[in-house]
């Protein structure tokens, strides 16, 4: 299959050589750009553990600490990648979503054994904040870096859906798939999309898609790449059409 990965560029090459490694090829067309913030130290003195929720999160972190010696939770297993290639000793993955980072980290970690930090982008910073709060954990936030959303349709994509040469979109964020949405329907590219398939990472990213008008879609077992991949191989039949406006 050919397949557009629409994530920022580091992650699209990570998901572009899974893609060739499953026997797919990718077309790489970033609706994202990752833009770090730049700032002093960041202070980790009293922290009993980092949060990531992506990433670029771990990414950025690396930018303002030397520090190694905390614990780092991971949302996911390439977050958790990440982590350990920048030399961090302790990572734990929850193989799951915001939500599972934060029951994972209650379970890891004890109210009074220090605040939690999650590195965050700007987009996400109160994605953990009602779970652990409310269970009574002290939370910080620090936004680290920026997903600055493509004005225009990616050449590459545009390319490939005026050559009706793309057989899947892969979704990995209900944010991705509103832009990607959005900046179709601004291209004229709507109608090139109907022999396409969508393939989500969540309930929600699919949910942003109603009435676009691709021609099926279907939304990962479980809320991670490998699971969101696995979708690319299933039969035709497992499809459902989306609804259409």
């Amino acid at each position: 299959m050919r397949v557009l990965v629409t994530r920022p560029y580091d992650d699209a090459l990570e998901t572009a050589a899974k893609l060739k490694a499953l026997g797919h090829d990718a077309v790489i067309a970033p609706l994202l750009e990752i833009r770090f913030r730049d700032g002093e130290e960041i202070e980790l003195d009293g922290v009993q553990a980092l949060l990531a929720t992506s990433a670029n999160g771990v990414r950025a972190l690396v930018r303002r600490t030397a520090r190694r010696d905390v614990a780092l939770f991971a949302v996911g297993r390439q977050s958790a990648a990440v982590a350990r290639a920048a030399g961090f000793a302790d990572v734990r993955s929850a193989d799951g979503d915001g939500a599972a980072l934060a029951r994972a980290a209650m379970q890891w970690t004890s109210r009074d054994g220090g605040a939690l930090l999650h590195v965050a982008g700007r987009e996400t910073k109160g994605e953990l904040s009602g779970t652990l709060e409310t269970a009574g954990f002290v939370l910080r936030t620090i936004a680290l870096y920026d997903a600055v959303a493509a004005e225009t349709l990616p050449q590459a994509a545009a390319n490939a859906l005026r050559a009706r040469a793309l057989n899947a979109v892969l979704f990995f964020s209900p944010r991705s798939a509103r832009i990607f949405r959005d900046l179709v329907r601004r291209a004229g590219l709507a109608e090139s999309c109907r022999a396409v398939r969508a393939a989500a990472i969540s309930e929600a990213a699919a949910k942003a898609l109603d009435g676009f008008g691709f021609g099926a879609v279907r939304v990962a077992s479980h809320p991670d790449q490998d699971a969101l991949l696995t979708l690319l191989d299933q039969p035709a039949s497992c499809w459902q059409p989306l609804p259409r406006l």
